[in-house]
Parts: structure tokens; C-alpha cells; sequence
């Protein structure tokens, strides 16, 4: 990663021979990445652009599986459970677990701006990219409570005050570690109460009954799971615990679309250009455009909103207050001035869209277009843009 000292960390591709990346470096110099990604880099090491390609392959397929029984495995468990399933996707999607380990390796690598970036470039990217293309691809209705709204719209606010003091610090850390546990208990606790579906005029939402019994809809029936659970004692927890595997199996392939990529930009010799970044970008938040567009597609929107609703307060609370509890951060002009702003009014324009009750096609032309925008001046201007996903 290209970073920018005391400020935002601009990425404009990310490249293992630059001494900033987030790796561990030998004595001799040489980079080696631990755990899972070490394994995933071991690998590809000297398989060229062939073996990448053949691991980008396998994520995407991976990715789209896991998906798509993460859907599924989650409606069954809201049913069988008894809970809301608006609830279960803030839980299951919108903490994003992957992205908290990402901010302490990097801040412990004294990369904290680079941490900081990353957190804002992901919540941009959830509402610029994410969201863009699930309503251009398939437009949708939403019935969100307007408080649940008004979090969403305020979320990037929870940032400002400790921004404008110039310096974040463990102390501040704690407050959006509080400010994220608020919000999402928050609505938890309002879902577990409400008696009406979140998105009533889904066709999930449609499928309940008056006595409380439900249909499932068409799109989420009969998977190979249901011979083997469905009947059983405690059948919600056991759909819960399918619905961890298929977590389990989306950060995989998140690993595998990320590593293959990064050796594809470095192979075709677009690493470290706007390009690059560009391709790689598309690719890391490939996970929460199918975590949006694919629940929107089946009828269950609910899951594709708690994602992104989930993911924006996660990245400006949760994973910024992370950020804190490692080291301090001296703020750059920039943040002040450019990315952070660019957060507030993306973020307050979408939630506008949802307070209209349907996310249509040009909101996402909208949406998308202002992404693509601030990628153009964040480029010109300051030589880089944090890298979502």
C-alpha cells in the first residue's frame, strides 16, 4: 500500500515487494504473510498468471456458494428461531470480522492511516459500489424504521467530532467501540419486538401468516439441507451453525479472489496504477455485492440491506474505534476536507433513497456515478483513494 504519512493511506495498487504492505518482513527483507493468506501466497508462488487465474476461478465459485447458502441457512434460522432476520443479517454480514483483523495488522505495523483508510474506502464502497449496482441491477422496494434510517444517515457523524479534535486516541477508541455496541444492540433489541416483518412487502415478508405460521418463498425452498435438519429439536441453532460454515466459506473465497488478484495485477504490469487499483478494488468488494444483489434477486431483501446498513456502521464505528485501541492517529488535512466529507453525503443520499421506500435504477446510476467521481479527484488531487472491501 502506498501510504500517505499522518493521514488516509492512498492506494493505488498494493504490490509485495513495497516494504508498507500489510505483511510480515523477514530479517532479510523478503515478505511473508502468516495464517491462511501465507498459505494462499505459497501457493501461487511462482504459478504465474495461470495458477492466479485458476484461484480467482475457484473464490468466485466458492464465493457465490457460500452465498447462497448463507441466504438460505439465514431465513431458516430467523424461522426457526423465531427472530428477525433483518436481525440476523446485521449480525452475520454486517460485522465484518475479516476487516477488524486487517486494521489491527496494519496498525500494529505502524500503518494506522492506512487502517483509517481502508475503514473509510470500505464504507464508501458499500453505498458507491455495493448498493450502486444491486439498484441498477435490480431495483427494490425498502421499508426501513425511520430511526433505523436516521442511524444509518449519522453513522459517518459518529466520526467528526473525534476528526475535528485533530488526534484520535485509545479514549476515543473506546467511545466508537460504545457507539458501535449502542447502535447495534440497539437495533437488535427493537428487531426481537417488533411483531411486524422489517420488509413486510418482500415476498419474504408476505409469506407470513397471520397466525404466525410461514410459506417459504420459492426462492429460498428446497436445499439439499432440509432432508437432514428440517424436523429435528433445535433446528434453528442448527441452521445457525450452517449459516457459520457458509460464513466461513465466503471470507475463504474472499482470500482467494484477494490473493489471486493482486498476483494478476502484477503479472499483467498494472500494479501500482490507478488501473490496478481499480481492478483490484472491483474484486475486493465483489463479496458484499453478492452478500446485496443476490438476496435482492431471491426476494429476501432484508439480508442485501442488513449488509449494507450492518457494514457502513461496522467500518465507521467498530473498526475505526479498533483502529484507536492500537496506536494513535494524527488526522491529515484530507480527511477533514475530502474523504470524510465524501463519506457524510454518500452515505446521507442513501439514506434518503431508503426513507423513499425503493431503491430505483438511477439512484444507483447516482450513486455510483458520485463513487466514480470522487475516485477522479481523490486521484488528481491527492495520488490515491483508500481501497474499500
Amino acid at each position: 500500500m502506498l501510504v500517505v504519512a499522518g493521514g488516509v493511506a492512498p492506494v493505488a495498487g498494493q504490490s509485495h515487494g513495497h516494504p508498507h504492505d500489510a505483511a510480515f518482513v523477514q530479517d532479510d527483507g523478503e515478505e511473508r504473510e502468516g495464517g491462511i493468506e501465507g498459505l494462499i501466497a505459497g501457493f501461487l508462488d511462482g504459478r504465474g498468471l495461470a495458477g492466479a487465474l485458476l484461484v480467482l476461478g475457484a473464490g468466485g465459485l466458492l464465493l457465490t456458494a457460500s452465498v447462497n447458502r448463507l441466504i438460505s441457512c439465514l431465513t431458516r434460522a430467523a424461522f426457526g428461531l423465531r427472530v428477525s432476520l433483518f436481525g440476523l443479517a446485521i449480525l452475520f454480514t454486517g460485522v465484518e470480522l475479516d476487516d477488524t483483523v486487517l486494521a489491527l495488522v496494519l496498525s500494529g505495523g505502524n500503518l494506522e492511516g492506512a487502517a483509517l483508510g481502508t475503514a473509510l474506502g470500505t464504507a464508501l464502497a458499500i453505498v458507491g459500489v455495493t448498493l450502486a449496482i444491486a439498484a441498477v441491477v435490480r431495483p427494490f422496494s425498502v421499508d426501513l424504521p425511520t430511526d433505523y434510517v436516521a442511524l444509518f444517515a449519522l453513522s459517518p457523524m459518529f466520526v467528526v467530532p473525534f476528526v475535528l479534535a485533530g488526534t484520535l486516541t485509545f479514549v476515543h477508541g473506546v467511545l466508537l467501540l460504545g457507539a458501535f455496541a449502542l447502535t447495534f444492540g440497539y437495533i437488535l433489541v427493537r428487531e426481537s419486538r417488533r411483531e411486524t416483518p422489517v420488509f413486510r412487502t418482500s415476498d419474504l415478508g408476505q409469506s407470513m401468516r397471520s397466525d404466525g405460521g410461514v410459506a417459504l418463498p420459492t426462492s429460498v425452498a428446497g436445499i439439499p439441507e432440509d432432508r437432514v435438519v428440517l424436523g429435528r429439536t433445535g433446528s434453528g441453532w442448527l441452521w445457525i451453525s450452517l449459516a457459520v460454515v457458509a460464513l466461513a466459506g465466503i471470507v475463504f473465497a474472499s482470500m482467494l479472489l484477494e490473493g489471486g488478484s493482486e498476483v494478476v495485477v502484477e503479472e499483467m504490469g498494472i500494479s501500482g496504477t490507478a488501473f490496478g487499483a481499480t481492478v483490484l478494488t472491483a474484486i475486493l468488494t465483489f463479496e458484499d455485492v453478492m452478500l446485496t444483489l443476490e438476496p435482492v434477486r431471491r426476494g429476501v431483501p432484508e439480508i442485501g440491506v442488513g449488509n449494507v446498513l450492518g457494514s457502513v456502521l461496522f467500518s465507521l464505528t467498530g473498526n475505526v474505534g479498533v483502529i484507536m485501541l492500537v496506536s494513535d492517529l494524527t488526522i491529515s488535512r484530507s480527511v477533514l476536507t475530502f474523504h470524510l466529507p465524501a463519506v457524510v453525503v454518500v452515505t446521507a443520499l442513501a439514506a434518503y433513497f431508503f426513507h423513499e421506500g425503493r431503491l430505483k435504477r438511477w439512484h444507483g446510476v447516482l450513486l455510483g456515478g458520485l463513487y466514480v467521481a470522487y475516485w477522479t479527484v481523490a486521484l488528481v488531487t491527492f495520488g490515491g483513494v483508500p481501497l474499500g472491501g
